[in-house]
């Protein structure tokens, strides 16, 4: 799932266009305006941008798969 902006807290520094590893956003638009999500399906879910944000006006929705993770439980006692 792509990225999430908040474009009431979104100042357009374009950060997150900048730090993408796989460019969701594609090309810089326009200062001053929140980034376009060019291509949503290529989000690896890294949360790059979501740091990266200084007003932190991005989120993301991790699918259910990519959200699991190992927990490796104790072993019962024989």
């Amino acid at each position: 799932m792509p990225p999430i902006i908040d474009k009431k807290k979104c100042i357009g520094c374009h950060t997150c266009v900048d730090i993408c590893p796989v460019d969701v956003y594609g090309l810089k638009q326009a200062k001053k305006q929140p980034p376009v999500i060019q291509y949503p399906d290529e989000c690896w879910h890294c949360n790059a941008c979501v740091f990266d944000c200084p007003v932190k006006a991005i989120s993301l929705r991790i699918p259910a798969p990519a959200a699991m993770v190992f927990v490796n439980a104790p072993k019962k006692e024989s």
